[in-house]
């Protein structure tokens, strides 16, 4: 069940990037005025646009993502799919796939996953911005991502009922599964990813994963 928690009030621009965990100046926008942006202003800055932006405490945060972070989403986010797919277990997106976790708080990972269950009539949402939380939320960590904005996108996550996060980051090479805001475990090149209780059976090595980095022709 979500869960929000009454935060002190924001009273300087200090406060401001202490809530949003530290993000860099140049991913916050600042029209429409930091604490009044809406859904609506979400949806309306990537048709204007064609940036997208998540929405925290009416603030609306550009989302950051290199070629390389992109290519692991797909990569991780096909093989999924795929899993998914012929198991008719829900539904897989990708990094532009914005749910709307609790109200007015709006995350878009990179990659996730949910079960029919979560789904109103077990169909795909028609909004752009559907209200629900994923079971599976992955995030590629790209070099504008402070470990401040990730700890406030994990209490996001699993306080609105998220199941599982996976954090990739490329530069190391690991992987941090979370099962709570507080327990994580690191993967690395010897070790396999695994879908838990989540999706069951699923199995990826953590080396195979970023193996897709060094892909050429």
């Amino acid at each position: 069940m979500a869960t929000q928690t009454l935060s002190p009030p924001i009273r300087t621009l200090a406060d401001l990037l202490d809530r949003l965990g530290g993000v860099p100046l140049a991913r916050i926008r600042f029209h429409p005025a930091p604490g009044s942006a809406t859904i609506q202003d979400v949806i309306d800055v990537e048709t204007r646009e064609g940036i997208l932006c998540e929405l925290v405490d009416g603030v609306l945060v550009e989302k950051c993502m290199g070629i390389n972070e992109s290519s692991l989403a797909m990569y991780l986010g096909g093989l999924l799919e795929v899993f998914v797919r012929r198991r008719n277990l829900g539904i897989v997106t990708g990094e532009a796939g914005a749910v709307e976790l609790m109200p007015d708080l709006v995350r878009i990972p990179d990659v996730c996953f949910i079960d029919w269950d979560r789904l109103p009539g077990r169909r795909r949402p028609t909004s752009p911005i559907p209200r629900l939380a994923p079971n599976l939320a992955i995030e590629v960590l790209s070099r504008s991502n402070t470990p401040g904005e990730m700890a406030r996108k994990r209490r996001d996550y699993f306080g609105a009922g998220v199941e599982l996060v996976w954090e990739i980051d490329p530069e190391d090479r690991s992987v941090v599964v979370h099962t709570s805001a507080s327990a994580a475990t690191t993967l690395g090149p010897t070790d396999a990813l695994d879908g838990g209780t989540v999706l069951p059976g699923f199995t990826l090595p953590v080396a195979e994963l970023f193996a897709e980095l060094d892909r050429a022709g």
